[in-house]
């Protein structure tokens, strides 16, 4: 069994934004010449996330909406959280969104659907931020 470690590194200019990271995991998938395993996905920030959907502006403006409708950024006072910080609302959009993605490669390829595609979700952003990829197989 190989192993095979990268990460990827993140400074949006936004609060919260949705980044296409499958070229960078197939990359990845590429560069460490693993043909049948599974790779893991992971947000090493307790604001951010990881998740599998379509790359469709629309869905994405959506997940926006949604999520700020869930968990508003503001008043920043309407969270306990927010006495030493203000990203409350960070915290409980990652929890919706999850924090990685596990995916099974076949044939050195992401063994997806059609439309399926790996996604950065970043909900407190404008400073650095990580990405752990780490792939498993033969």
């Amino acid at each position: 069994m190989k192993i095979f470690k990268r990460e990827l590194f993140f400074n949006t200019k936004s609060r919260m934004e949705f980044i296409n990271i499958t070229n960078e995991v197939e990359d990845a998938i590429r560069d460490s010449s693993i043909k049948e395993g599974l790779v893991l996905v992971n947000a090493m920030h307790i604001t951010s996330s990881v998740f599998v959907n379509d790359d469709e502006s629309g869905l994405h403006n959506d997940y926006k909406k949604w999520l700020e409708g869930l968990a508003p950024h503001e008043p920043v006072s309407q969270y306990q959280h927010n006495v030493a910080e203000d990203n409350a609302d960070a915290h409980l959009k990652r929890q919706v969104m999850g924090r990685e993605v596990v995916a099974a490669i076949t044939k050195g390829k992401l063994d997806f659907g059609p439309w399926e595609q790996i996604f950065y979700g970043e909900f407190d952003g404008q400073r650095s931020k990580r990405v752990l990829i780490k792939i498993i197989g033969e």
